[in-house]
């Protein structure tokens, strides 16, 4: 079901130009996996495949390639934001222990979970020249928040950037716009609830003036719309697709993808069991396709090339899809094959010339040939893996939870060029803007660059 909000709606009016995704130079990197939200660096060049960390306590980190170390207050998995050479983070602070009551519906116990008494919702932004904190803006707090499994943080989605302003959604914990030349709250909206029950991953999109995001919990399931200038809410659509009664296998975190089908933006929206083709100007569900009871928690955001989306289906068992859509944009994708070996419950797949890259939690590494699905090569990095890949300089970067960073080069073998150790776990995706790499770890931020020209 639909509810339209009145309100503001001249806005679509005075745009004028349609603008797919995030308005954003090229220099800029605006929104979780980069300016086209799949992982790809187009201006990144000449970035260094090895580094090594110096020292912690230094201001500047001191090891090789490593132009600067900034240690993040706070716990969140969110990635940077960059623009005007101006990195923007979230983070949440946790104050006190709070108390989680009994399991969530569908549970027989506890998943292990993170409980506070009350969080501390900001928004940092670096000088990206030298890591120097420049503002530290207080977005809100929440008292009593719904708990976290341990391998998520109170501030896992990422923020997006637009027209001079930075959009932090926080799942059930709420929504807040922060002007980036006053370092200022413009707005904040709580009135998106839902019980994500181990904490919120939904990372929200910019189209035009319409901030939209899922809502995908074991109680509720909708897509939400909100006006980038006041924070009101335009459109809401509850998902029509039937689930598991298990209220746990109703919730995912996904974050949806913004394309063109037939000259017709569309919003891609994967939630449990059936992934979703809404219009983002109304929220009218143009059409949708199910993949079977097969996965929930659905994490991955989707990636798409030449008409065909390519997204995983998470937890339970997990397989790989794609997904033929078109010609227009209310014709009924139709599924073209499926993969099943390997495929990774939360790093995003990436998506390199005539193959699909895919990075599993439990660290193998899988390309595809993206035609027909078959598989021409695995191996095992190790270790485990959240974060999503980027392609960079004609390079993959890939993070894990151990702190290593691999650096792979594409091909028809798993060529490993190097592997750098952090230290410190990598639970964001990097991010790449000309010959500067960015790698936020559960500790601090770094920007990696080289400083030794024969390299």
């Amino acid at each position: 079901m639909k509810h339209n909000v009145e309100g503001n709606m001249f806005r679509f009016v005075c745009l004028g130009i349609c603008l797919l995704g995030v308005p954003a130079a090229a220099a800029d990197w605006p929104q979780w996996r980069g300016p086209d939200g799949q992982g790809h660096a187009p201006t990144a060049r000449d970035l260094p495949n090895q580094w090594k960390i110096g020292p912690p306590s230094k201001e500047v980190a001191g090891g090789d390639n490593i132009q600067w170390r900034t240690e993040i207050p706070g716990r969140a998995w969110s990635s940077a934001m960059i623009v005007d050479d101006v990195v923007w983070l979230t983070t949440a602070l946790e104050h006190g222990i709070g108390n989680e009551g009994p399991p969530p519906p569908g549970e027989k116990k506890h998943q292990p979970r993170s409980v506070a008494k009350s969080v501390t919702f900001r928004a940092l932004a670096l000088d990206a020249h030298n890591g120097q904190i420049l503002e530290d803006v207080e977005l809100f707090s929440v008292d009593n928040p719904q708990p976290t499994h341990v391998l998520n943080s109170f501030a896992s989605p990422s923020p997006v950037l637009g027209h001079d302003r930075l959009y932090c959604q926080f799942g059930d914990y709420g929504t807040a716009c922060v002007d980036t030349k006053k370092a200022s709250v413009v707005w904040h909206n709580r009135s998106q609830r839902l019980n994500h029950e181990n904490g919120p991953g939904s990372t929200p999109v910019l189209w035009r003036n319409l901030l939209i995001f899922h809502c995908d919990g074991s109680d509720v399931q909708y897509v939400v719309a909100l006006d980038t200038n006041t924070g009101e809410e335009v459109w809401r659509t509850d998902r029509s697709g039937e689930m598991n009664e298990n209220p746990e296998m109703k919730k995912a975190y996904g974050t949806p993808l913004i394309t063109s089908v037939g000259g017709r933006d569309v919003v891609l929206s994967p939630g449990s069991n059936w992934i979703y083709g809404y219009d983002p100007e109304t929220g009218e569900e143009l059409w949708k396709v199910s993949y079977g009871f097969l996965g929930f928690s659905i994490v991955a955001r989707p990636v798409i090339a030449d008409d065909v989306v390519y997204f995983s289906t998470s937890f339970m068992k997990t397989e790989l899809l794609a997904l033929q859509l078109g010609p227009t944009e209310t014709t009924q994708p139709q599924i073209l094959w499926r993969y099943k070996r390997s495929v990774p419950r939360m790093p995003s797949p990436l998506l390199v010339g005539d193959a699909v890259y895919l990075f599993s939690d439990k660290g193998i590494a899988t390309c595809l040939d993206k035609v027909t699905g078959e598989a021409r090569w695995t191996g095992r990095l190790g270790g485990s893996f959240s974060s999503s890949p980027i392609l960079a300089d004609g390079k993959i970067y890939v993070g894990n939870r151990e702190g290593e960073m691999f650096v792979i080069k594409p091909g028809n073998e798993l060529d490993i060029l190097t592997k750098n150790d952090f230290e410190e776990a990598i639970m964001a995706s990097p991010a790449a803007i000309d010959n500067s790499l960015y790698v936020r770890t559960d500790k601090a931020m770094y920007r990696i660059e080289k400083t030794d020209a024969k390299q």
